[in-house]
């Protein structure tokens, strides 16, 4: 990607292509909108574009109106390249992964929400980076784009210059990231509370937590069980403690925790475990040894395994990541 000064306006271009996901464009919109009102300088001018300029109808029939791709003035700071049902059919349009990739080479810093990823993989701008997109497709890409080293469960991905985030509304937590790299924490933290999100989900927040990843059980019991695993993580979550809270027996307890949820109850205690552990090593500064004993991962190396088991890395390392990705 190239290096644009801030001398004027960060320019943002957003990608549109019809059939795009409304708040993919939106989202960001709004949250670059919301830094300028709290004082962003330089500024963001943003302009959302597509290949034919004029209006764009998206995927809930909101129409949007776009710039024609290739007529925005000044260089460009950040392009981002939205996604939606239709992006299969853009890829396919070989004038517009031209232009993409012969615009990308001069902007800044690229990114995408969702399912723009896959554009931004087709025109070869993800070779050899880690990036993610929506979880429904993050096997697809892999598989589709053996170079790219597809992260599936992280709302947002920085690989150098190249930022690219999962579903639709982690578009906004992308775009927010953004400007905390641009201007700060503090601006930041204002556009957030004004647009009453999160003030920081950090980009390895799962996309989807153990507790949305099953369904929801039936029973009153279970759902009880499934409350008490995520607010008392270091309590006695052993199958047989579990199976005595629904007055049953082990074996009963299983079955129909498996019937009813998906999954297996020891699978889901750990994800829920290490679900918790990794907010705690993004958001604060405790020791290895505090967080798995709150978590009720016992030691630090029961934690170690747990998270190459369920995460494929090491504390360790998520917790330098992390911290390289804050910077």
């Amino acid at each position: 990607m190239g290096s644009v000064a801030a001398a004027g306006p960060r320019v943002v271009v957003i990608v549109a292509f019809p059939g795009v996901l409304g708040l993919d464009v939106v989202g960001p919109l709004e949250v670059f909108a919301m830094a300028n009102r709290f004082g962003a300088d330089p500024a963001y001018a943003t302009a959302v574009v597509s290949m034919t300029g004029g209006a764009v109808t998206a995927s809930s029939g909101l129409v949007i109106g776009t710039e024609q791709a290739g007529s925005v003035a000044g260089p460009i700071d950040t392009l981002m390249v939205a996604g939606g049902y239709s992006t299969g059919q853009a890829a396919e349009d070989g004038a517009f992964v031209r232009w993409l990739t012969g615009t990308a080479g001069s902007a800044r810093r690229v990114t995408s929400v969702c399912t723009g990823a896959w554009l931004l993989a087709r025109a070869g701008l993800l070779d050899g980076r880690r990036a993610t997109t929506h979880w429904s497709v993050c096997e697809m890409l892999a598989t589709r784009f053996p170079s790219v080293d597809v992260e599936t469960d992280r709302i947002y991905v920085r690989d150098g210059d190249v930022w690219t985030s999962a579903g639709v509304t982690a578009g906004m937590d992308l775009a927010l990231a953004l400007v905390e790299h641009d201007h700060g924490c503090e601006l930041a933290r204002a556009a957030a509370r004004e647009l009453v999100m999160f003030v920081h989900r950090p980009g390895g927040f799962p996309q989807i937590s153990a507790q949305l990843a099953v369904r929801r059980p039936r029973q009153v019991p279970l759902r009880e069980v499934l409350a008490i695993i995520a607010e008392h993580p270091d309590a006695d979550l052993s199958v047989p403690a579990l199976a005595r809270h629904c007055a049953m027996s082990v074996r009963a307890f299983s079955r129909v925790f498996r019937q009813e949820t998906g999954s297996t109850p020891a699978a889901f205690v750990q994800a829920s475990r290490v679900e918790m552990a990794r907010r705690l090593i993004e958001t604060s500064d405790a020791t290895f040894e505090d967080i798995a004993r709150t978590c009720g991962l016992g030691t630090v190396e029961t934690m170690y395994r747990a998270f190459r088991r369920t995460l494929g890395t090491t504390p360790g390392r998520f917790r330098r990541e992390h911290e390289a990705t804050a910077t």
